[in-house]
């Protein structure tokens, strides 16, 4: 996945030449989880620019960048040190557009590697997403897979929105077949489908990865590939689930769940996150409101828990492991 960032970011510098990246060691350095490697070798230090160490700085400076005709790409280093950058993104790069009433775009986007899984030290295994979602005017993304994380990546450059662009650390060393040579066609971004911009219709929309008759289960980011393997066991022993990966956080892609709900009669929600006021309680509240004459249990959520990220050496007990989500697939079927 990490290289499959790396590619989608040289493809979009390749096509715009206001796309820039910004960021605590981007350059010679290529990040920390190397995912701007060599960038700057290539496109100049210019382009790619080493910034202090200070993220409201990053946010502030990208938002003048973007006043001027740029589409900066600003990285924040682990997700836990997003927060000296919260005001400057929710009140200032979230309202510029409405406050200039649709006159001033922002196509800034902001990437965050996140979640657990890694064993990092305190501050670096945050899962922040709700906050941002909760903000009018942000758009909130997550790739599950290198071949999304690629496209995401230049639907999330190319779209008028700001987007935060959370990858799940965890995954950056997931494999698998990526067609990088793909055309502008096939990655959405020409064209303006739906009347809202090149890429975003398909930014915004789930995805459905396996076909299920008797539980929906959603996740998205690091506990997709957990869905599956859920699935995968459920399978063996008779229930046929459907995993649904959500992809966007906000807008959330309440449609293709609550079809998907309307035929299954339930759904468990997985999410890193603490499952309190968390994206999965938005799902829930919104698909029991579409969907309730069609369900036959209530939704039920598996995530964090609502303390702060434990230590890494019994980080496996916050996270949504497979027995927890499989419980919760028992759980439903038991009502």
């Amino acid at each position: 996945m990490a290289k499959a960032i790396n590619l989608g970011l040289r493809r979009a510098m390749e096509r715009d030449s206001k796309v820039m990246v910004m960021g605590e060691d981007v350059g010679p350095l290529g990040g920390v989880f190397r995912v701007t490697d060599a960038l700057q070798k290539d496109f100049g230090d210019d382009r790619v620019v080493d910034t202090p160490l200070a993220e409201s700085g990053i946010i502030g400076a990208a938002i003048g960048l973007a006043f001027a005709g740029y589409r900066p790409v600003c990285e924040i280093q682990f997700d836990g040190f997003i927060f000296p950058a919260y005001d400057q993104i929710t009140t200032q790069l979230a309202k510029v557009h409405y406050r200039s009433g649709g006159r001033v775009e922002m196509p800034i986007v902001i990437r965050v590697p996140y979640g657990g899984g890694i064993g990092a030290v305190e501050h670096h295994s945050e899962s922040p997403e709700a906050l941002f979602a909760h903000t009018a005017g942000l758009r909130v993304m997550s790739p599950s897979s290198p071949s999304d994380a690629f496209a995401m990546i230049q639907q999330a450059i190319a779209s008028p929105d700001p987007v935060l662009f959370f990858e799940p650390k965890a995954r950056y060393w997931d494999k698998e077949e990526v067609d990088v040579e793909a055309d502008e066609l096939a990655l959405g971004l020409v064209g303006e489908p739906d009347g809202v911009g090149p890429g975003v219709a398909d930014l915004e929309r789930a995805r459905v990865l396996t076909s299920g008759t008797d539980v929906t289960v959603a996740a998205y980011g690091p506990t997709v590939r957990t869905a599956l393997t859920a699935a995968k066991v459920a399978g063996e022993e008779g229930r046929s689930v459907e995993v649904i990966d959500l992809r966007s956080i906000s807008p959330l892609d309440i449609d293709t769940v609550a079809e998907s709900v309307t035929k299954t009669g339930r759904l468990v929600v997985v999410h890193e996150a603490p499952t309190f006021f968390g994206a999965g309680a938005e799902l829930a509240a919104a698909v029991t409101e579409r969907c309730f004459y069609s369900m036959q249990a209530p939704v039920l959520r598996v995530g964090g828990f609502h303390t702060p990220y434990p230590p890494a050496n019994i980080e496996e007990e916050y996270l949504p492991s497979l027995d927890r989500v499989l419980d919760a697939v028992d759980a439903t079927l038991g009502y």
